[in-house]
This record gives structure tokens, C-alpha cells and sequence, in this order.
């Protein structure tokens, strides 16, 4: 595996470095692992499909494009409460 180089602000490398040496890590380790423990847009994209389907077959409940767009809202806004915006 080739290493790449990747530029960020100073205060963010050091935090991260903390952080992966508080776990016994390296930077570049704990890197690699926090990389493979995300999921692209494209790979949540394909969950929510799967979870939309598996919800439908279970009990029938396929909201509409507007509802998603309401319980989205309402879950961000929650969220946002609850982190104290």
C-alpha cells in the first residue's frame, strides 16, 4: 500500500495524533482504521435504500418525499438540541 500526503492545519494533526496515542496507535494506524470506519455518501446512500426496503416489507411504511423531508428536519432539529445549538 502506498502512504499519501495529506495537508490539514497543524492544531488538527496534533489533536488527531493525541488522540491515536491515547488508543496506542500511530497516526498513520489510526487514520487508516477512522477511513474505514465512515461510509461514503454513495455507501450511506445504498443503506438508507436497503433500510427504506426492509422497513417496507416489514410493516408497510413508505413515506412520501415530503414526509422523509419533514422527519429529516425533525430529527436534525432534535439533534441540534441535544448538542446545545
Amino acid at each position: 500500500m502506498s502512504d499519501a500526503n495529506i495537508r490539514i492545519p497543524e492544531e488538527a494533526r496534533d489533536r488527531l495524533a493525541a488522540i491515536a496515542a491515547a488508543e496506542g496507535m500511530s497516526l498513520r494506524g489510526y487514520l487508516a482504521r477512522l477511513a474505514q470506519s465512515l461510509l461514503t455518501p454513495a455507501e450511506r446512500a445504498e443503506r438508507a435504500e436497503e433500510a427504506r426496503a426492509a422497513l417496507m416489507k416489514w410493516n408497510g411504511y413508505a413515506p412520501t418525499p415530503a414526509e422523509q423531508a419533514g422527519l429529516d428536519g425533525e430529527l436534525d432539529r432534535r439533534l441540534a438540541q441535544a448538542a446545545g445549538r
